[in-house]
């Protein structure tokens, strides 16, 4: 059974690989790219609230960074369109991690529904600021990002597609790593009890910042690839709060603290979302269903699809064992008496 996983990642990684070559049709990949950017979102998302329990609402703010951080160094360093404005994609995610360490620290003193509602009021400090530095942002006005005018049509989704991809495959990277180290150890202590992580000797307050700064530092590069695809960024658009809305209801839905559950959350809610905007455009009904998902995932699923899946498939798996010893020991009983009655039959002829 081992052998299925590695093989099934490994066809999953072939598909994606392979789905715009499949799937050319513009619209297609264009649902595609905006998938991965949510299941990278989702995924750097995870790896601060999911494994700690700080639940953030405010990660829309480092979203924003990204996106204007890549704009304004195309603006000011005179980047032409291309592929070029993909090499500073890692720096404006950094751009991002940077901002987040100040926040951090003030954010991650206090707990529960304080963190949630100093996470939400930084979010709108950001949005104010993005308005009101003119000089940096062009205020409401925004900043165009150059446009790569040697593409054609249908080849202009295929560079951001593996663009995201490649930052989505990071994210999920650095996601396992910090689920099976040490570190992500202490980090699941300070979920489950941090009171009690403390005092077994976890260094609470500079985990919880590390997880903060590297979660930032992925959505940043999603900002960014995001701002780039888009064309142009706007306080309105780069600091948007449907998008933390989004992110933490894939969370939910997937599963938090897991990291097939981003990515099942995105590819179900973000795809569902885009297709409905192109059917139907963006009239903004799909606001009103995710309020309703998100009030059917916390009452039906409030551990998510992959927590709950995998919670039934271990009631099944241990019914079905204590079934096969159930058996086997029958089997037991009922050959021990004839066992006896064939030595008692022998003794007899012996004698």
């Amino acid at each position: 059974m081992k052998i299925f996983k590695p093989l099934g990642i490994l066809l999953a990684l072939v598909v994606a690989i392979a789905f715009p070559l499949l799937f050319p049709n513009p619209a297609v990949t264009t649902i595609a790219i905006f998938t991965l950017i949510f299941a990278a979102a989702t995924t750097g998302w995870n790896i601060f609230s999911g494994y700690t329990g700080y639940i953030s609402l405010g990660h829309a703010a480092y979203f924003g960074v990204g996106g204007y951080a890549l704009a304004i160094m195309c603006q000011d360093w005179k980047i032409p369109g291309g592929y070029q404005p993909f090499w500073f994609v890692p720096l404006a995610g950094l751009i991002a991690a940077i901002v987040a360490i100040p926040l951090g620290i003030v954010a991650l003193r206090v707990r529960r529904h304080t963190f949630v509602v100093i996470t939400i009021a930084i979010f709108f400090i950001m949005q104010l600021l993005a308005y009101n530095l003119r000089g940096l942002t062009n205020g409401s006005i925004g900043v165009s990002l150059p446009i790569p005018l040697d593409w054609s049509g249908d080849f202009f989704n295929f560079p951001f597609y593996y663009a995201t991809l490649i930052v989505l495959l990071i994210a999920l990277v650095i996601a396992w790593w910090v689920r099976n180290s040490k570190y992500g150890l202490g980090l699941l202590a300070i979920r489950d009890d941090e009171d009690r992580a403390l005092g077994l000797g976890v260094n609470t307050g500079p985990s919880k910042l590390v997880a903060f700064v590297i979660s930032a530092f992925i959505v940043g590069m999603v900002g960014a690839i995001w701002s780039y695809f888009v064309g142009s960024i706007y306080p309105p658009t780069g600091f948007d709060a449907t998008f933390d809305v989004g992110v933490v209801l894939m969370a939910y839905l997937g599963g938090m603290g897991t990291l097939s559950g981003p990515l099942l959350g995105a590819l179900l809610l973000e795809t569902a979302q885009q297709y409905f905007t192109l059917q139907y455009g963006a009239n903004g009904y799909y606001l009103v269903v995710y309020g309703a998902l998100f009030l059917v995932v916390m009452l039906l699923l409030p551990r998510g699809i992959v927590p709950t899946l995998n919670e039934r498939w271990n009631k099944i798996q241990y019914a079905r064992n204590r079934q096969q010893a159930a058996s086997n020991v029958a089997v037991v009983a009922l050959s021990t008496p004839s066992s006896s009655a064939n030595s008692e039959k022998k003794e007899g002829i012996n004698l």
